[in-house]
């Protein structure tokens, strides 16, 4: 058989990844996404109910009795899906309505609806950008921007990547771009990078493109909803609403956690994207059921930012509470908290002894982060309340103790354990 050969190597692969501990194992949730939940783990154990400090449910709204009425409502008057694309017969009402009301709630003048992010970030540099053109990107950007970019016709001489962060490499490039002539550039960066939960300096961002004339594209997935006074957005929180040309934002995260996700723009380059973006033109609609969801998850947090705010208070005690206990983070004013390791296999083996405690987190490691760069991510949620939260920081203080890492610096951790 054709396949035996590869079927062979596969084998090896997977014996090689599961030896050095990079293995990822998954585990079941039997019932709704909430912040206590009940998880299989391993695979055919007995389930244990456990806190769930690993979800991008920033707001608590997954399962929100009012979203989940919405969606039912949806359901019933628009049905269950489109079965077609937009520009065919898959348009709704609903969709116009949720286009108009993200794009108010970004700040833009309009929105272009997804299927996902991902696809929002697929379809966005090759219907706009060409060979005359130029991309900056940062370093550390999420895979969907890399994939995106891979996809447009924009020459790798002209594909620039900036260190992460650094405004004097990113200066540089733009200069080089425009000194090469490019038509148009674009700065395209991560509004919060999710694996350490910082913030993109758009304040320092936007003089520099104003400066050398280039175009700001922001995907702002761990941010929307929840970062800024109002929730608006990294824009929102670095102070430069209306000076970011490009949002492609989720509705997967905080708003609401299921899925979709839209492009924010000027209006010329939304309707562009109509014409010309793939992922648009060769996917179904959303389906109703989350459009209306998502309808309502806007109209929530446009009333009130008492869900944000309790996410901001949740955030700042877990953070100082665990820098006190000693554990090494990332700092910052995100709901993404880095514990940092170093190594993969105390990662895993942390976050197993956690699960027994009753927290529930994931250890990340190469390929998702640079190898040497392990760690459990915790993630804050309003969901939470704050016993709940204490029982995190106990637990974690526990288990740190077992591992003797508390109050220990990286290279201490690094020479225990290695990398």
């Amino acid at each position: 058989m054709a396949y035996g050969k590869m079927k062979e190597f596969l084998q090896n692969e997977l014996k090689t990844v599961k030896q050095a501990g990079l293995f990822k194992e998954e585990r079941y949730i039997l019932g709704p996404q909430a912040a206590d939940i009940n998880v299989e783990y391993p695979a055919g154990a007995k389930p244990q109910e456990v806190l769930n400090f690993c979800a991008n449910n920033y707001l608590g709204l997954s399962s929100h009795p009012e979203v989940m009425k919405a969606s039912r409502e949806g359901l019933d008057k628009w049905g269950f899906g489109m079965s077609s694309v937009r520009f065919i017969c898959g348009t709704q009402d609903l969709h116009k309505t949720l286009e108009k009301k993200i794009a108010q709630f970004l700040g833009t003048d309009d929105a272009i609806l997804y299927s996902s992010c991902m696809d929002a970030n697929a379809g966005l540099f090759e219907a706009l950008f060409t060979k005359e053109d130029a991309i900056i990107t940062d370093k550390l950007n999420h895979a969907s921007i890399i994939d995106g970019i891979r996809l447009c016709k924009v020459p790798k001489e002209r594909r620039k990547i900036v260190n992460h962060a650094d405004m004097a490499d990113l200066e540089a490039k733009l200069k080089e771009v425009r000194d090469g002539g490019a038509r148009f550039v674009v700065i395209a960066t991560d509004g919060v990078f999710s694996m350490d939960g910082d913030i993109a300096k758009l304040d320092q961002i936007c003089p520099l493109a104003e400066k050398y004339d280039a175009l700001v594209m922001i995907d702002d997935s761990h941010s929307t909803g929840f970062m800024g006074k109002t929730g608006r957005g990294t824009h929102e929180y670095r102070g430069v609403m209306g000076k970011i040309d490009i949002i492609t934002t989720t509705f997967g995260k905080a708003m609401g956690g299921a899925s979709g996700g839209c492009t924010a723009a000027r209006q010329e380059i939304v309707d562009m994207l109509r014409q010309r973006s793939r992922p648009y033109l060769f996917s179904n609609s959303l389906c109703p059921v989350v459009a209306a969801a998502t309808v309502r998850v806007i109209d929530i947090l446009s009333a009130t930012t008492e869900r944000r705010d309790k996410l901001e208070e949740n955030t700042r005690h877990f953070r100082k509470a665990m820098t006190d206990a000693g554990f090494g983070i990332v700092p910052g004013d995100h709901p993404i908290v880095p514990i940092m390791l170093y190594n993969a296999k105390l990662a895993q083996d942390m976050s197993r002894d956690l699960y027994f405690e009753g927290i529930y987190v994931i250890g990340f490691f190469y390929p998702v982060v640079p190898k040497g760069q392990a760690r459990i991510r915790v993630q804050l949620s309003a969901g939470q309340e704050r016993e709940q939260v204490d029982k995190a920081i106990a637990a974690f203080t526990k288990i740190g103790k077992k591992y003797d890492i508390l109050g220990k610096t990286k290279d201490e951790i690094i020479e225990k354990y290695g990398l």
